[in-house]
């Protein structure tokens, strides 16, 4: 299926690239979500008469990431779980524990921002992850992981 990328999407395009993607990924994805449209031509030419509106929308999203990127940048965050003698966690510490973490301090983003490319942390320590408010933009967190007492 044609559609026409209504935003920047990782792996895939920019902001009015008209791309071929598989009918699912499209119909059950990247169109509910508004990241793209069917690529017909009538809906090429309301893109292209929106193209300079669209482009602004999505500098003004990159900038607030690119903020929200600079006030997470080296910041330090403590979870506090329930941990056995030899630091291994009852349970473990993931994306909404991360997100809750990062909300107690007044700093707001999507779980799907947060990558944990090890999965979920399982032991007490300190992890360095990444958090990705935009596709463009990346920053470096550590998350702190200590025993509950």
């Amino acid at each position: 299926m044609q559609v026409i990328l209504m935003d920047k999407v990782a792996n895939l395009g920019n902001l009015g690239d008209v791309v071929k993607v598989k009918e699912g990924y499209a119909r059950n994805y990247l169109i509910p979500k508004g990241f793209a449209k069917r690529a017909t031509p009538e809906n090429i030419q309301v893109f292209e008469a929106r193209r300079a509106e669209l482009e602004k929308l999505a500098a003004e999203k990159l900038a607030a990431a690119q903020a929200i990127a600079a006030r997470l940048e080296g910041l330090r965050v403590e979870v506090a779980r329930k941990a056995g003698v030899d630091g291994r966690l009852f349970g473990s510490v993931t994306t909404v524990d991360v997100v809750d973490a990062l909300a107690a301090q007044g700093i707001s983003i999507e779980k799907s921002a947060v990558r944990m490319p090890q999965g979920p942390i399982k032991t007490i320590g300190e992890v360095v992850l990444e958090i990705a408010p935009h596709a463009d933009v990346v920053a470096s967190v550590t998350v702190a992981v200590v025993a509950e007492q």
